[in-house]
Parts: structure tokens; sequence; C-alpha cells
């Protein structure tokens, strides 16, 4: 695809419709400034027209909430062949409302296209970490692994998953984000596998079997029975190589409760199954997490709390042109310092 630098190679551009499978972008069209928004191509034609779209500027990027920064890494490799300076925050720092998270200088012609991919690279990532951080804190010493995959379109789930574990999470389920980050995926067994076999017993044992000995063996155990006693089952039958057990227990049927955790963990630890350790999933938030710690539960896995994490906006301000402070009005002309930037590119 041709590099897009005006409103003529916007008109000119050809999409395969017809045989195009998936409606989300593909790298070389983020890159090439097929998803950004049409009128900072009509502002680069009018500056260019103008004579002027090779002026010098400084623009910033800050939020109007706190948080912890993620997607800078991406901006980076937009932007690393382009004629300009960048400062940012490092990947997975906390920032304030307001701060200066990063600052690029250049010729306005260079980046300006990019404007819409930049802040979106850094919205919801952002607010998807900051939602794992709030999840951290809840757990505490607990871990928990983000289950958030299946809320989110294939194209962006990955990128949802390294910042649930860049904010705090200790696990990714999603197989490309483990790649990414050059960690091993984390998961159990999906309830489909117990309907399908038919019971919890028998599916267990095949997973004994066919797992490496160093796999932590946790099995789903509120399929059929009562939580407790599928839990003792598999117990006995699987002995020290069951790890844990999952408890995902429905809304409609009260969801997971402390009530539960607590009989769950008295009644292992009674029969001689102390090791075994109980993990939770299920909707969480971090207000029912720390009630389910309390409880008893050891782990946690989450999703929706974070996959539906709203973005922080962010905004991206022109600050100085030609070295000169200015700023729309009711902000303040002139580059705004953060000791925590570091130079980038």
């Amino acid at each position: 695809m041709k590099d897009l630098k005006n409103l003529n190679d916007v008109k000119n551009l050809k999409i395969d419709t017809e045989n195009r499978k998936l409606f989300s972008a593909n790298e070389e069209e983020i890159l090439n400034g097929a998803t950004t928004d049409i009128y900072f191509l009509r502002t680069l034609d009018i500056l260019n027209y103008m004579e002027i779209g090779d002026k010098e500027v400084t623009a910033e990027i800050f939020a109007r909430k706190s948080g912890i920064l993620v997607g800078i890494e991406e901006i980076k490799n937009i932007l690393k062949d382009k004629n300009i300076e960048m400062w940012a925050l490092e990947e997975g720092e906390e920032f304030g409302p307001k701060d200066t998270l990063v600052r690029i200088k250049g010729p306005y012609k260079e980046f300006g296209k990019y404007e819409s991919v930049i802040l979106g690279c850094l919205a919801s990532p952002s607010g998807w970490a900051t939602a794992a951080k709030e999840v951290k804190e809840a757990c505490g010493e607990k871990n928990f692994v983000c289950f958030g995959t299946r809320h989110l379109h294939p194209a962006v789930a990955p990128v949802m998953e390294r910042a649930a574990r860049i904010g705090g999470a200790s696990a990714v389920s999603n197989i490309l984000t483990s790649k990414f980050i050059k960690e091993e995926p984390s998961g159990t067994l999906p309830h489909a596998s117990f309907l399908i076999a038919g019971d919890t017993l028998k599916v267990a044992k095949a997973y004994d079997e066919i797992m490496p000995k160093d796999h932590k063996r946790i099995v789903l155990i509120d399929t059929f029975k009562d939580e407790v006693e599928e839990a003792l089952r598999i117990a006995n039958e699987l002995g020290e190589n069951l790890y844990g057990v999952r408890i995902d227990t429905p809304s409609e049927r009260g969801g997971v409760t402390k009530e539960l955790i607590k009989e769950l963990r008295a009644k292992l630890d009674i029969n001689g199954f102390n090791w075994v350790k109980i993990f939770v999933s299920g909707g969480l938030k971090p207000e029912k997490i720390e009630i389910l710690k309390k409880a008893g539960a050891d782990a946690f896995g989450v999703g929706s709390y974070i996959s539906g994490a709203k973005a922080i906006d962010m905004t991206m301000d022109i600050k100085e042109v030609e070295g000169k402070p200015v700023a729309k009005r009711g902000r303040i002309p002139g580059i705004i310092d953060n000791d925590k930037l570091v130079k980038m590119i």
C-alpha cells in the first residue's frame, strides 16, 4: 500500500472488499496512515499549499485523569523512521492528570497524520493497564490471570492482554500475547470439555494423563455437581497431581460466594487436601476479589473488568511553532516539563 500523504492518495486508495475476510486494519494500513481521521490529511494539503507544512513544531500529549501508560513501544515503531525527536514516559509508568506523557518535535508533515493513531495506541491500552492495576491492588499477594480475550475483537485482544500484563496481571491466556511477551500462556479448561465428555472426573483423568508432570493441573468443578462434592471427587482421584480447582459458578446459581469458598477450603483441608488451591473466575471486580481473597481464594481469573475498561482520554496539543510558545485558548503556551520523560527517538 502507498503511504498516504494527501487527499488525492486517499481518493486513489483501493481496498479489495470482495476478498477481505476481516474489517480490522493490518499493520501496513496503520503505518501508511489509512486508519487516521481524514481531516489530518486535509490539514496537510492546506499547509503544503501554504508552503508551511515543514514548519518545526513541538506537540505534547496529556491525559485528563491518572493511570498507567501503555502503548509507547508501538508509537516508537510508528515514528522511528520519521524526521522527529520524541520523549515519553516509559511503558508501564504511572501518570497523573494533565502530566505531559509524550513530546514530539519535528516538521508537522512528518507526524501530523498519525495523531489519531498515536492517541488510539495510548488511550485503550492505558485504560486496560489501569484496570489491571486496580485488580492487582485488590489481589494483594495473590495472582490473577487475564481472561479478557473473548470480550474484544481478536485484532485488538492481544494488545489488551499485553496491557493487562504490564498493569499487574500475573499471566495471560491469549496465545499471540504470550509470544509477544515471551511467556507461557496460562489457562485451565472450559466448560465445553466437560459438557462434551459428560463427566468432570473423566476429563480430569485424561487431563492428568496427557499433561507433562510440571504442568499445574487446575480442574473446573462447577459443571455438573455441587462444587464441594466435585472438588473432593477430583482430589481423591488425582491426589497430589491436582494443583487446584476452579470455580466459575454462574449468576443463575448465585455466583461464587464467600460462604462457598470458606466451605470448600474447610472441607478440602479436613479431607487432607490442604495443598489444593482455589482459583475463582466469573465477572470478578476488585471489590469481590477482596471479599473472596479473605474467604480463602488463592488466585483469580479476570476478564470483563479489564477488557471493558474505558479508554483514558488523551489529547495532543501543538505547544511550539518554530520555537515560539503557542496554545489554543484555555491552555498555557509552551512546553510543560515532566521529569519522567525519557528520550525515545
